[in-house]
């Protein structure tokens, strides 16, 4: 039992390990020049003003499931101290919402009300009633940044018009004495903003990281394994080698590389192996994929030709017409 909680407790901790990159200067580059500073040139909590000083403007960060997106945002508001105390309420200065699937702008509205405390209003309360109070009470609470996970729900409402409404709440936030930064990130279907809406695509600046790539980023990954690896207590045995196949794996993905090397360590950590070899990345892609001995990447000779995610965009798109149906009995 002693083995087991060290074991646990030591994946914990390598869970709890967030890797810098690239996005994340640029995400912190993108967020911070939206803040005015004091006399002394420091950053402070308010938000800088446009157009004549009327509205804030925005952050809009798009990456596939399993990039990193959600932690990379976290981090960088966890780590920005202009954000981290408001004196009159104890909290940030920040709110993380999950936008709500399907989303409208009442089921949005009122995710961000309740995360705020307040739950007097119900889905039977007019859309202008939930837009005023959404903005009264990140006003009273001193919110500065909106970040609205999961953001592409906004583009899959079931008209245009739904789209566009909560899209045009956004674009009230930004406006007025409580404006806020709003950061929305989600999956490529939320480059489709502009489609709906030019004005708040506009007020937003974009970040769009690239995916891993072969011949690139392989020697990274090694270190990043050794890196891991010393964390846990073990010694590595692995090369470029692996690491190919580890990025084609996490189907091109940080995030995903990231899941899948603390997993390998953990297989590894689970038989006492004294180091982490390419089998233990074989048995942790195995047990996620649940795939057999020839359709595993760290093992099958062919691994390139192996089809992965071939029912994906189907899912998808079957799960679109099912939020579809539930917003047409709304």
């Amino acid at each position: 039992m002693q083995f087991m909680n060290n074991t646990a407790a030591q994946i914990r901790q390598l869970r709890k390990i967030h890797v810098p990159t690239e996005r994340d200067d640029e995400l912190r580059k993108h967020l911070y020049r939206l803040f005015d500073v004091d006399s002394d040139g420091n950053l402070t909590s308010v938000p800088c003003r446009y157009t004549a000083g009327q509205e804030t403007r925005g952050v809009i960060l798009i990456e596939e499931p399993g990039g990193g997106k959600t932690t990379a945002v976290r981090t960088i508001l966890q780590q920005a101290e202009f954000l981290a105390h408001n004196p009159e309420t104890g909290a940030p200065r920040y709110l993380e919402i999950q936008v709500p699937s399907p989303a409208t702008l009442k089921s949005v509205g009122l995710a961000i009300l309740a995360a705020l405390g307040m739950v007097e209003l119900t889905s039977n309360a007019k859309a202008w009633e939930i837009r005023m109070a959404v903005k009264h009470r990140l006003g009273v609470e001193g919110i500065r940044v909106l970040w609205l996970d999961e953001a592409q729900d906004l583009i899959m409402a079931r008209t245009a018009n739904e789209t566009e409404s909560s899209l045009r709440m956004i674009k009230s936030l930004m406006q007025g004495e409580n404006a806020v930064i709003p950061i929305l990130s989600g999956t490529r279907r939320l480059a489709e903003l502009a489609t709906f809406d030019p004005q708040v695509s506009r007020r937003f600046t974009k970040i769009m990281p690239s995916n891993l790539q072969h011949g690139v980023d392989e020697a990274g990954f090694v270190d990043l394994v050794e890196y891991y690896c010393d964390e846990a207590g073990i010694a590595a045995r692995v090369g470029t080698e692996v690491m190919v196949r580890l990025i084609t794996a996490s189907r091109h993905r940080f995030g995903r590389a990231i899941d899948n090397i603390i997993n390998a360590i953990e297989c590894a950590l689970w038989e006492g192996a004294k180091f982490l070899t390419a089998d233990h990345f074989a048995e942790a892609w195995a047990m996620q994929e649940g795939c057999d001995p020839g359709a595993n990447v760290f093992l099958s000779e062919h691994w390139l030709s192996i089809q992965l995610d071939q029912g994906a965009e189907e899912y998808d798109e079957a799960r679109m017409k099912r939020q579809k149906k539930k917003l047409e009995k709304v």
